[in-house]
């Protein structure tokens, strides 16, 4: 068993992971630089004849059947461990050249068709409510929190995010507001909570647009604030405000311009639309290849120069771009405690090796988000750069006043959430 050892001799300069093999045979690498030490036991060699083609998808799936093992520590340590390492990992000229012809391939089939989208979508995001239920927060919001500090509990930070998103769009009474890729109704009903508003809510997940419907219906809001099971190209007419949370990451790489494009025709001319997406901070080829094949099939997290070429075409004005360092390393750690506590249950329901697999999904985004090259950013666009005004001021005062009147509307939420999931 020679290739998992050279692939971690290439890698790891800062800190230690050392293997031990089926043969009993212990090697130990690293300690260039000091950092962690990670100990991992492989119980088979199958891992061997998938090294060479993709590394991550050797070790992600060798922690899923069980062959891997993390001794000291959790399966996060060994992914954080490579990432703290990853910037100083130099490719060859072919190695790069292939990059840049995979690339091309992956552009390809990102090419989604309405379709495929739908199919993408339900790959992920119809596995079940009553799954989703048991680790998100009290909302369901399935996207990056916002943390004033790392101490925040998580409903706090999404209620936060949901604050801080309608204080950017200025939300005001009798708007209509559009929400394109609206999960389980989340920022939708909060909208309609917060202000006298009409807001429209698609989603390409029928598991996510039964719950949505049936919470607006249980708050009493359902002829205000509606669901649809819609392609955003599908959509017409005119929108006050526009908000997509977590949705520009399934669009694909060669639709960014339809999407912004979409957004531009959508907006009303003193409109304010804002793009809540994964991002990355330099050039990568493409969604990993574990997340690609396992967890999210067709998606791609665009870079900051992806996301601003389609807008400056489209005619949009970029009024204000915010960058999320690692607001979204501390909601996936939350999340991937409330999933481990609740992961006998899981299984239960499906099987280890499916809690594995999201646990290693877990592990690796956050690891990404802490130590690698992952960020969240919030892009405002607007056809008229007066739609907002000059500073950010604005924003701090609007999330004051918008916290305030929180109180006479959250637990209403909080209530007819558990009412619709308990039944």
């Amino acid at each position: 068993m020679r290739f998992l050892p050279l692939f971690f001799k290439k890698v790891i300069q800062r800190g230690v992971v050392e293997i031990h093999e089926p043969n009993d045979n212990v090697t130990s690498i690293g300690g260039i630089q000091p950092g962690p030490k990670v100990t991992i036991r492989l119980t088979d060699t199958a891992i061997e004849r998938k090294v060479l083609l993709s590394p991550e998808i050797a070790i992600a799936e060798a922690y899923m059947d069980g062959s891997l093992i993390v001794e000291n520590g959790e399966i996060y340590d060994l992914l954080a461990l490579i990432l703290l390492n990853a910037d100083g990992v130099k490719f060859s000229r072919s190695r790069l050249l292939i990059r840049g012809a995979y690339r091309q391939i992956e552009q390809l089939r990102q090419n989604h068709s309405i379709l495929k989208s739908r199919q993408n979508v339900a790959r992920h995001y119809d596995l079940g409510n009553s799954f989703y239920r048991k680790w998100l927060d009290g909302d369901m919001q399935y996207s990056c929190g916002y943390f004033a500090n790392p101490d925040v509990p998580l409903d706090d930070a999404q209620t936060a995010k949901k604050r801080h998103i309608a204080a950017k769009i200025s939300i005001k009474p009798g708007q209509r507001i559009l929400d394109i890729g609206c999960g389980w109704g989340g920022m939708a009903i909060y909208l309609g909570m917060l202000e006298d508003v009409e807001v429209l809510g698609v989603t390409l997940s029928t598991e996510q647009l039964s719950a949505a419907r049936s919470r607006a219906e249980a708050l009493n809001i359902s002829q205000r604030v509606k669901f649809e099971l819609m392609d955003y190209r599908h959509l017409t007419g005119k929108f006050d405000n526009i908000v997509s949370v977590g949705m520009l990451e399934h669009v694909g790489l060669p639709q960014l311009q339809t999407y912004f494009n979409k957004v531009y025709e959508l907006l009303a001319d003193d409109g304010v639309a804002l793009i809540h997406s994964i991002s990355n901070r330099s050039y990568h080829s493409s969604t990993g290849p574990f997340l690609r094949k396992y967890i999210f099939p067709g998606a791609y997290a665009p870079t900051i120069s992806e996301i601003a070429k389609p807008v400056e075409k489209s005619g949009l004005w970029m009024t204000d771009l915010e960058i999320q360092r690692v607001h979204y390393a501390e909601t996936l750690r939350r999340w991937r405690s409330n999933f481990m506590a609740v992961s006998e249950e899981i299984a239960l329901e499906y099987d280890e090796a499916f809690v594995r697999m999201w646990e290693f999904y877990l592990a690796a985004t956050e690891a990404a988000f802490r130590h690698g090259k992952a960020h969240v950013v919030q892009a405002q666009l607007a056809h008229d750069r007066a739609a907002v005004p000059l500073t950010r001021s604005y924003i701090e005062t609007q999330e004051d006043i918008f916290e305030a009147r929180e109180a006479g509307f959250i637990g209403r939420i909080t209530d007819a959430t558990n009412t619709v999931f308990s039944t």
